[in-house]
């Protein structure tokens, strides 16, 4: 049982599912209620740390593509322009709510090298300690790897996985387009059933995972297992469930039981 009076930072990861339509324009209705939640749960008292995917989604409608571009430098072009457009839309929304955030976009190579992670460690540290929510996103237009669906942080999953891991964030909630990790496929399969709490990655965990993820996103549930290994492996508690429902972030800050949650077992 997660137990929330442990738990100050929390590191949020939105995907494409949930800020996009179908047609890969903005969901302003989801990215309002995400903002008003972080930024009532900043004044709470929590640290909130948000990773938000969407880029390439959001650029390629605001180019008027028919399609996700397949060409890897258009890929790169959209996700320029798709990322410009959120932070637009982040920054306009928080400031609202009287919230500054500021963008950190990753690279790989930003994480392996020790002077520049330190440096990343230190710019979160900083960030927070002075209320401001940083939100982070792979650097597509220059990294590579995500794009052509080779190795890199996996759709931001591992990415979220990796940033709580820096920041020292005490829970990373990953906002999925179901209510967590299943025994088997619920698209297929009415009677599949909602495991609430996973304490130890195994065989048996990564066959129910899967693969596949939805239209506008590349992870399926396979890429947060990889994400929870990172967590559990650092001792911080990951939670997936279903970022389309209401009231969420305020039902796990409030101890309810929803979706997965990944916890090492002690």
């Amino acid at each position: 049982m997660l137990n929330m009076n442990e738990v100050r930072r929390i590191v949020v990861k939105v995907g494409s599912s949930t800020l996009t339509y179908d047609n890969g324009k903005p969901n302003i209705r989801r990215i309002e209620r995400l903002v008003r939640t972080i930024s009532d749960l900043q004044n709470r008292g929590f640290e909130m740390v948000l990773v938000s995917s969407g880029a390439v989604a959001v650029g390629t409608a605001k180019l008027g593509l028919a399609e996700r571009p397949k060409e890897l430098s258009v890929k790169q072009a959209a996700a320029a322009v798709g990322q410009c457009e959120l932070m637009h839309i982040y920054d306009k929304m928080f400031l609202e709510y009287g919230i500054n955030v500021a963008q950190i976009l990753l690279t790989r190579e930003n994480i392996v090298d020790d002077d520049q992670r330190a440096n990343i460690h230190n710019t979160f540290t900083a960030l927070t300690k002075i209320g401001v929510v940083p939100i982070i996103n792979e650097n597509d237009t220059v990294a590579t790897a995500e794009l052509k669906h080779i190795e890199n942080f996996g759709d931001n999953d591992t990415l979220s996985a990796v940033v709580a891991r820096m920041c020292d964030a005490d829970l990373l909630v990953i906002f999925s387009d179901i209510d967590g990790l299943y025994d088997s496929n619920p698209r297929t399969n009415p009677q599949a059933k909602l495991i609430n709490h996973v304490g130890r990655i195994d065989a048996k965990i990564r066959r129910m995972a899967g693969g596949a993820g939805s239209a506008h996103g590349t992870g399926g549930m396979a890429t947060k297992i990889t994400a929870a290994e990172l967590c559990m492996d650092a001792g911080i508690p990951m939670m997936v469930a279903n970022g389309d429902k209401q009231g969420l972030l305020y039902d796990i800050v409030d101890g309810k039981e929803v979706g997965t949650l990944f916890q090492r077992e002690r």
